[in-house]
């Protein structure tokens, strides 16, 4: 691998991620980002959560590269001086349906080697959680929160500080590839260049599967653009939460609902929820992008995810317009919230990818084609698998001469 040259598509924790282990092991990485800075979508606007790897399919990659991914990630932030604070994650039960749910969730994290995990009784959430309310839930007390945008900012510095390069300002406009070489165009019409590679790797997020298209791979996985609305606690609320504080997931929807998380800098914030963008970078409800909403419309998978889960889409649609449905929503996990107490926060875009039947792509994906390889479906928990998912690719994907 030393001396390769490898280009990144991506300037997100995944694509930072990956440079930095590939500068530090010799090659000459080039990071590719269309922003005028690193972390620009989903991994400066997410919830900031470390996950311990509750939820996830004993086996699976998320279940595999979270529990490395979130070790590694706490040693990376002590390192580098970046937040990292260990709150605790309760998942609170409602009632016996929740309770009986709390069973096979606490099966997962003990099979997925996640440390601590314990049930507790009403008087126990009391004990963590004091303004709480629920039947029973479960503790991970590792569970933990962080800046994730600090720490992309701190892995692009590192691959500068290996030789390596992270150029901003640099929209794809094309990629070819031959038996030898990949190449990439950047930039407006009239001042455009480009770059040769021995390798490339797409982490583009939202835009993943375009760029796939690009490199000669099928559109599928689509890429369907989520936005999560968040609201915050006014400060003088903030203590009604200590943690985060989640509620049991109901296994009919693929979307969790409003859950409440205190953040490194202090912010609690609620949400988000999970409505369907008009625009892949749509963090407010008037942007809108014709060619992003054509695409969706257009992509069979669409529709029929939509057939399976209306209900649940109107009712995430109806929670994103109201402040008052919204704090009704948190009101399931801490009863004294109420709508004055909220107020808006910046929202993300998530992006999730779904094949033609109208199934999400449960598990991180990759694929490679000739020269290019491209991550096709990295959401929730890949900032906290980032080093993990580098490693993996680099170790057992990508096939770099």
């Amino acid at each position: 691998m030393a001396g390769n040259r490898i280009g990144i598509i991506g300037a997100g924790i995944v694509g930072l991620a990956l440079a930095r282990r590939l500068s530090r092991d010799g090659a000459q990485v080039t990071v590719l980002e269309k922003e005028d800075r690193v972390a620009a979508h989903q991994t400066g606007r997410n919830s900031g959560v470390v996950h311990a790897g509750l939820y996830y399919r004993p086996g699976s990659l998320k279940a595999r590269l979270c529990r490395s991914g979130a070790v590694r990630l706490r040693d990376y932030c002590a390192e580098h001086g970046i937040p990292y604070q260990e709150l605790g994650k309760i998942l609170v039960a409602a009632n016996a349906e929740d309770a009986a749910r709390l069973d096979g969730i606490e099966v997962r994290a003990g099979e997925n080697g996640v440390p601590g995990v314990r049930r507790v009784g009403p008087g126990g959430l009391r004990d963590l959680e004091p303004h709480v309310a629920g039947v029973s839930g479960l503790h991970s007390p590792h569970t933990a929160v962080t800046d994730f945008a600090a720490v992309a900012a701190a892995m692009a510095e590192d691959v500068r500080l290996t030789g390596g390069r992270v150029v901003t300002g640099a929209p794809v406009v094309g990629v070819r590839q031959t038996t030898d070489s990949a190449s990439v165009l950047t930039g407006a019409s009239g001042r455009r260049l480009r770059w040769d590679f021995d390798s490339l790797v797409i982490c583009a997020g939202l835009h993943s599967d375009r760029l796939a298209q690009m490199a000669g791979a099928p559109r599928e996985p689509a890429i369907m653009p989520f936005r999560g609305q968040y609201l915050e606690l006014a400060p003088h609320r903030r203590h009604l939460v200590r943690g985060l504080v989640y509620p049991v997931p109901d296994p009919r929807y693929p979307f969790l609902g409003v859950h409440l998380t205190r953040h490194v800098h202090g912010e609690v914030k609620a949400g988000p929820n999970a409505v369907l963008a008009t625009a892949r970078e749509g963090y407010r409800f008037r942007d809108f992008a014709a060619r992003d909403l054509a695409d969706t419309l257009r992509w069979p998978g669409m529709w029929r995810l939509a057939r399976r889960n209306w209900t649940v889409g109107a009712r995430e649609m109806a929670v994103a317009a109201s402040r008052a449905a919204f704090a009704r929503e948190a009101r399931r996990l801490v009863p004294e919230v109420r709508a004055a107490d909220l107020r808006p926060a910046p929202a993300g875009v998530r992006a999730q990818a779904l094949d033609r039947a109208g199934r999400l792509l449960d598990d991180f994906a990759v694929d490679t084609s000739g020269r290019v390889s491209s991550v096709r479906n990295a959401p929730s928990p890949a900032a906290t698998s980032s080093l993990a998912i580098a490693d993996y690719l680099v170790d057992e994907v990508l096939e770099l001469r």
